[in-house]
């Protein structure tokens, strides 16, 4: 079977502009963004002292975010204890928003480590976290390769950032 091959010319300044897999922190949008107000129009969901949350400007899909360190390192490895830990519990604090922001069927969080493996900004790590939903791939998926996004990125930032502030690590049943 060929491989098919799918043109997504939007995203060339977005990938272009987030620098190599030798950018600078000075040079990161992420660093840049980690210091940001939390606010729609900057895309910063929450802050914490060691991580943040930020809307992803290109989302696969409705609710789609990032968690990102305030450490500019590439590696899991890089961060140090505490670092990963408060990444790790910032991942599992937007899962549970996620999920009472938007009472999915399911989750979809991963990290792609290194541009190989698909990471469009290489040098700063940063795990997707984003709702699924039984069927929530259509014809437009299926037939013309096509994402049909229902809502505005400003509509996901007010979705989510009540869940986050509210600092919840659970899904009350």
């Amino acid at each position: 079977m060929p491989l098919e091959r799918f043109a997504a010319a939007w995203r060339e300044q977005y990938v272009s502009t987030a620098g190599g897999a030798g950018e600078g922190a000075d040079e990161c949008v992420f660093c840049r963004l980690s210091d940001e107000p939390v606010a729609p129009e900057t895309g910063v969901v929450w802050r914490g002292p060691l991580s943040f949350v930020v809307l992803n400007a290109f989302p696969y899909g409705s609710g789609h975010l990032l968690v990102l360190p305030r450490a500019h390192v590439a590696h899991l490895d890089e961060l140090d204890a505490s670092a990963y830990g408060d990444f790790s519990e910032t991942l599992r604090r937007v899962a549970v928003a996620l999920r009472r922001a938007y009472e999915p069927d399911g989750l979809n969080i991963g990290m792609n480590l290194g541009r190989a493996a698909g990471a469009g900004i290489p040098g700063h790590l940063h795990a997707h976290a984003l709702p699924r939903w039984n069927g929530d791939t259509n014809f437009m998926t299926t037939i013309g390769e096509v994402r049909v996004l229902p809502e505005s990125l400003e509509s996901t930032w007010r979705k989510v950032q009540p869940f986050l502030q509210d600092g919840s690590t659970t899904v009350p049943e």
